[in-house]
């Protein structure tokens, strides 16, 4: 059988092969913070070439009015998180689940399988389409469980108070929504703890475009070194079968 004479690298490369890395482009999963920059960064990764998956908007589009995600919704909270035209009501959810932990764990059990089944077809398409970077944007890419489509996890993080502003600026929201929204998110040593890089944006956007592209500067060694390796196994590879080859014609010459 040929997989006991691969070598160690050979394996590697049918391990890879059996998790779906494809190594003409690497999945970079995007998240963060509420309020740290996430939309900002992806806009300029996206200028300099990437290829983006929005996962908000894949959120969005799984609780369209008439989805099987918006039933579930309605029977687990009631149908006056919906709003008259059948939609989700956007707002309200917002303030039960945003200082109601539990109620959030709630709405994330409903949804999640429905993004991930589409994240990953989105995922699949853009691998099989593009080459190079894929960026992964995901606010709850480590609470979804969408990093493991990820070969390498990327997170955004700033101090609360800057957070804070931007949050209510966007959103529209009061000090005190905007807080709330704040600690239900995770603080930021859990991104630190599970992620390749750190980018920290405390408002500079030249640092943050410094930060991005010797990030993806890194990425696409990797993915340059990868295709380089992968020709070398592939003709260490092709040399071993040769060898045996030509081991198994020796043995049945001298047979004869």
């Amino acid at each position: 059988m040929k997989e006991k004479f691969l070598t160690k690298k050979r394996q590697d490369s049918a391990r890879r092969a059996e998790w779906g890395v494809d190594m003409k482009n690497i999945v970079l999963g995007l998240t963060g913070q509420s309020g740290a920059g996430k939309t900002t960064l992806c806009e300029y990764l996206q200028q300099i070439g990437c290829t983006v998956i929005d996962a908000d908007q894949i959120a969005r589009d799984v609780v369209e009015k008439g989805s099987s995600c918006i039933a579930d919704i309605a029977l687990e909270f009631g149908c006056e998180y919906l709003t008259i035209d059948g939609n989700l009501n956007r707002s309200k959810m917002a303030q039960t689940v945003f200082t109601d932990k539990a109620k959030l764990k709630q709405l994330n059990a409903i949804m999640f399988p429905y993004i991930i089944e589409m994240l990953k077809e989105k995922i699949d398409a853009a691998k099989s389409s593009e080459e190079g970077i894929i960026v992964l944007d995901a606010p709850t890419l480590f609470e979804s469980g969408a990093d493991r489509f990820c070969d390498r996890v990327l997170s955004v993080v700033a101090p609360a108070e800057i957070r804070l502003s931007r949050i209510i600026q966007r959103d529209g929201l009061s000090e005190e929504e905007a807080s709330n929204r704040i600690h239900a998110q995770h603080d930021e040593q859990y991104y630190v703890q599970r992620s390749w890089c750190v980018i920290s944006n405390i408002g500079d956007r030249d640092a943050l475009k410094v930060q991005a592209d010797n990030m993806t500067s890194r990425l696409r060694y990797l993915l340059q070194h990868d295709e380089e390796q992968n020709e070398k196994e592939e003709a260490e590879q092709e040399n071993e079968e040769n060898t045996e080859e030509a081991a198994k014609e020796t043995a049945s010459q001298e047979e004869e």
